[in-house]
């Protein structure tokens, strides 16, 4: 195997990566995913930072005997904490994360300069989607939110449930007195939110959703390697868990928005 014709890995604490495994699929048809969610050891959200690093290091160290081109950290939280150790583990492989993308494209498009972020605990007290747009516009203001209640009313299938509206709008009334134009998705789950959201918000605020974003810096990342995946074979996706819990293929294809291949049981250590 070439290199151009490896993989691109993904990784995530559970089912949610695989919205960013979807947007990459779109985005990139020819490239083949290896993707990895932790579903044994979910939530990280609500877990400290130096078990979260534990955790990514240990993926990570798998999906290179997977011998991936790239690495996409889907996880907000492993984003938010463990990033160093993740690039060090890596070495030589290139990553792309969900918060560095969401950030860059909330400073771009944002007029206002007022800039809203949902998310875990995790990744909302890390203050690393705020560090990251400052990176790129010293000028914006970052509004956060910790959004305990989507992540289970996302995975119970309440997309445009009553009650998911009524929670959503309370998590966003904090902001409803600002002049907020840019809301970033700071969740894997929240995308599938995006049309109630956009309801809730109004078409005057972009929505970010991470996913997308990513999946298009993985498409330059490749081309400025010319590591681009040719020919005209499909693409063979590999699907790994470190535990299938109850109605995990609903949700893994909930997600996914197409019926999932063959998912093989990798358990890692959980000590």
């Amino acid at each position: 195997m070439g290199e151009a014709d490896a993989p691109i890995g993904i990784f995530d604490s559970g089912v949610g990566g695989l919205t960013v495994a979807r947007a990459v699929m779109e985005r990139l048809p020819n490239e083949a995913i290896v993707y990895f969610g932790d579903t044994a050891r979910v939530p990280y959200g609500v877990k400290s930072a130096a078990t979260i690093r534990r955790y990514a290091t240990e993926i990570v160290r798998f999906l290179l005997a997977q011998q991936v081109k790239l690495l996409i950290v889907a996880c907000n939280s492993m984003a938010a904490v463990a990033l160093g150790e993740i690039a060090a583990a890596a070495r030589v492989v290139p990553v792309l994360d969900v918060i560095d993308a969401g950030a860059r494209a909330a400073a771009e498009v944002s007029r206002t300069r007022t800039v809203a972020v949902i998310g875990t605990a995790a990744t909302v007290d890390s203050g690393a989607y705020a560090r990251q747009i400052h990176r790129y516009a010293a000028d914006v203001r970052v509004l956060a939110k910790a959004c305990p209640l989507l992540v289970p009313l996302v995975e119970e299938g309440w997309i445009d449930h009553p009650v998911t509206a009524q929670v959503v709008s309370e998590y966003l009334a904090p902001f409803a007195a600002e002049p907020v134009d840019t809301l970033v998705l700071g969740c894997t789950h929240y995308p599938l939110l995006k049309p109630l959201l956009q309801r809730l918000v109004g078409a005057g605020v972009t929505l970010i959703d991470s996913a997308v974003t990513v999946a298009e810096q993985a498409a330059d990342t490749l081309s400025a390697m010319g590591l681009r995946r040719g020919g005209d074979l499909p693409p063979q996706h590999r699907f790994f868990v470190s535990d299938t819990p109850p109605r995990f293929h609903t949700l893994a294809e909930r997600f996914l928005a197409r019926s999932l291949p063959q998912v093989m049981l990798v358990p890692l250590d959980e000590h």
